[in-house]
């Protein structure tokens, strides 16, 4: 095999969550592109049937798959239409995910008056939402042999960033539990199981546009912060994670597991002097 041929995906299935998002949805059309037949999860199916007709246009093969991954019953039936469909399941991208108002301390939420509910609503959706699709998708790869599941966590993990209390300890969740199932996974169902994570890094998206740009399209103070703090001097675009993803999904990286890669412009790495 070609160092080139590594990284085809020709032959694999993936399933990506939150697939009709701005970085989900770039990560199922890179799949689709490197040779993988995708499943585009997502709650709205007219979206996840636009992200299918995207990818199809585009010579890739994909099918709209909705469900909720915070419902074990939603994902058990989508899994057995993949199954029915392309009878087997290689890939597995968490992207699912994201920050809700109530966990952010900013305007009139403090870290004093924050409701639990609010709290526990933003881990359960980053952190169950990863954890329940990686049950239902990942027992199909245990009986196969082979699998790789791909996690999406953050800068926020390891950085302390003010506001996002809830979404920082989502993702800082995400990465332990990446290891954790990583290490599970390869002692218990064999080497060819793997799990990693992304921590991307500040990419414009629908849930962040007003945080980090003003309505004429120049940052807000916190995006100017950012921007000074990114080496680079940027934000990311979605395809640039494409790269990542594919590597990790591909026979390139099967003796990697249990690993947060950054993808963020340099951000992790410089102190801010």
């Amino acid at each position: 095999m070609s160092v080139f041929d590594q990284f085809s995906l020709a032959g694999k299935t993936a399933v990506v969550t939150g697939a009709t998002g701005v970085l989900g949805g770039a990560m199922a059309h890179g799949l689709a592109a490197a040779g993988a037949k995708v499943a585009i999860l997502g709650r709205r199916a007219e979206k996840a049937q636009e992200v299918v007709d995207a990818i199809q246009a585009a010579g890739g093969a994909a099918l709209a798959t909705p469900a909720d991954v915070l419902s074990t019953d939603s994902l058990s039936i989508t899994r057995d239409v993949i199954m029915a469909e392309w009878g087997r399941i290689d890939i597995l991208v968490n992207a699912a995910g994201g920050n809700m108002p109530g966990a952010t301390i900013f305007n009139d939420v403090t870290f004093f008056n924050m409701k639990e509910e609010d709290f526990d609503g933003v881990v359960k959706l980053n952190l169950n939402g990863s954890l329940l699709p990686t049950q239902v998708f990942g027992e199909v790869m245990a009986d196969q042999g082979s699998g790789s599941v791909i996690n999406i966590s953050s800068m926020a993990s390891t950085r302390t960033l003010t506001r996002v209390l809830g979404y920082s300890n989502a993702k800082a969740a995400i990465d332990s539990f990446t290891k954790w199932v990583a290490v599970e996974f390869a002692r218990t169902y064999g080497a060819g199981l793997r799990v990693n994570a992304i921590a991307p890094g500040f990419f414009v998206g629908e849930q962040n546009r007003a945080f980090l740009l003003n309505p004429d399209g120049t940052n807000t103070p916190r995006g100017q912060l950012i921007i000074d703090h990114t080496p680079m001097g940027r934000y990311g675009e979605p395809d640039e994670l494409v790269g990542t993803a594919i590597w990790l999904a591909s026979d390139a990286a099967k003796f990697v597991t249990g690993i947060v890669v950054p993808v963020d412009g340099g951000f992790s790495a410089f102190s801010g002097i």
